[in-house]
């Protein structure tokens, strides 16, 4: 199917603001993850709206994995036994003197931004959309952008979770094992709540250009991605461009006509470009909160297409470039299976299971469409194209990758196993995924 094609038979859903998935727990008849590609192998949805609640839970089964937003496209979160939803805990507790604020587990950035912000606080990122939870995003290592900005789980200052024996365990930056779990990718308990590091609210602009040549930024990446607090490329991998790049600004952008190339655009823009702008982020450098310009989607709208699949790689960023034109070599393949890539940095960080952990890191994010026979024969070539440089998956993303590839790139994986051995050492929190990625021999 075209692209043109699909998008005309996804534009009445997208225009209109978003009831479901996003906003709906469960469905009698068929469960599924946000974007639709995945069906839930168990409708046993347990509710608890209190820590007694889910140590009561742990006690009488055996195994259990918590329903969060529904926004991985893989089985990271799946279960074939027991879903466990939370979306009672939705406490916040600021506390302005220490500079943190402690939210429940089925607390969303889209929730938690506008409170921050009228209490004269902020967040120092988000990820594109805020729809996500924040327990959630911080153990898959969920990110923004920004080359001095880390991922999202780089504000957690402390967790409490409940392990499978149903005792609750608090750990801070200076517990041992902190480091381990905060990226826990739900192997290690339910987490109930999260204590992340504040800042004093500030304001962004957000410009978009069109058009960057392929050239320009071979030559001028680095200077691309320290013009903006934020810095994302799309491409659909077409006539040597990348198609839009929108900045975010903190600190001022002088915003000219022409950027490197490329044109400082008359209208807002989604990264879709035949996709209306109405469920983007305002542009045009209009100033607004901080919580309502860094993600690129709107709070109550569909973000991104909607249907769709989801792919992503983090790669060193020394070879951010050699990366990129790795996958732009293989356009004709790519394209016709593609909604759109993004391109973002992520600075280092010391999360045992995070993507970027001692690494300085850009991503390369494809968004699909829906087909997936196509993009499982497609993502081994992307995986070899880009083996040369260490690639990293998004934990709740698809992908190919041979599992004991995969964990060769996490020099802490032994620790990490370990630390599940501590929490759950009846395996209580584990799945297909977990045990076919991370604990396969």
């Amino acid at each position: 199917m075209k692209k043109r094609t699909f998008l005309n038979l996804l534009s009445a859903g997208i225009a209109s603001p978003v009831l479901t998935p996003l906003t709906a727990w469960a469905d009698k008849e068929k469960l599924t993850n946000w974007a639709g590609n995945l069906t839930y192998s168990t409708d046993r949805v347990h509710e608890a709206a209190s820590v007694e609640n889910i140590r009561a839970l742990l006690k009488s089964k055996d195994k259990v994995k918590v329903l969060g937003t529904r926004h991985c496209f893989n089985s990271i979160a799946d279960s074939r036994y027991n879903l466990l939803s939370l979306k009672s805990m939705r406490e916040i507790a600021l506390d302005a003197g220490a500079r943190t604020v402690t939210v429940g587990a089925a607390v969303t950035y889209g929730q938690l931004g506008p409170y921050l912000d009228g209490k004269g606080f902020a967040l120092h990122n988000l990820a594109s959309l805020p729809h996500i939870s924040v327990a959630g995003a911080c153990s898959t290592a969920t990110h923004g952008s920004g080359e001095k900005n880390g991922n999202l789980a780089t504000a957690v200052s402390a967790i409490e979770m409940v392990n499978a024996s149903g005792e609750v365990v608090k750990l801070s930056r200076e517990s041992d094992g902190f480091h381990g779990a905060v990226v826990g990718l739900g192997a290690l308990g339910v987490i109930t709540r999260v204590t992340l590091d504040v800042q004093p609210s500030y304001t962004v602009r957000q410009y978009v250009y069109e058009n960057l040549p392929l050239a320009k930024m071979k030559d001028h990446f680095d200077e691309i991605q320290a013009s903006g607090y934020s810095v994302s490329l799309f491409t659909d991998w077409q006539k040597q461009r990348i198609n839009e790049l929108w900045i975010k600004s903190r600190d001022g952008f002088a915003a000219p006509q022409e950027f490197f190339g490329a044109k400082l655009a008359t209208r807002n823009l989604h990264p879709i470009s035949e996709i209306s702008a109405e469920n983007c982020t305002e542009q045009m450098g209009v100033p607004g909160p901080w919580y309502d310009r860094l993600p690129h989607f709107r709070m109550g709208f569909t973000p991104s297409a909607g249907k769709e699949l989801q792919s992503e790689y983090f790669v060193p960023r020394r070879n951010a470039v050699d990366a990129i034109l790795a996958v732009e070599r293989l356009r004709d393949q790519v394209t016709p299976h593609l909604l759109i890539s993004e391109i973002r940095t992520i600075a280092a960080d010391d999360l045992w299971m995070s993507p970027c952990y001692r690494r300085p890191s850009v991503t390369i994010h494809f968004t699909w469409k829906p087909d997936w026979p196509a993009v499982q024969r497609l993502l081994p070539v992307i995986e070899k194209e880009l083996a040369p440089f260490e690639p990293r998956p998004h934990w709740g993303k698809l992908f190919t990758m041979a599992p004991a590839e995969l964990q060769s790139r996490y020099e802490r994986l032994a620790d990490f196993r370990r630390l599940a051995e501590k929490y759950d050492p009846a395996r209580k929190f584990r799945n297909d995924f977990l045990d076919g990625s991370i604990f396969a021999s």
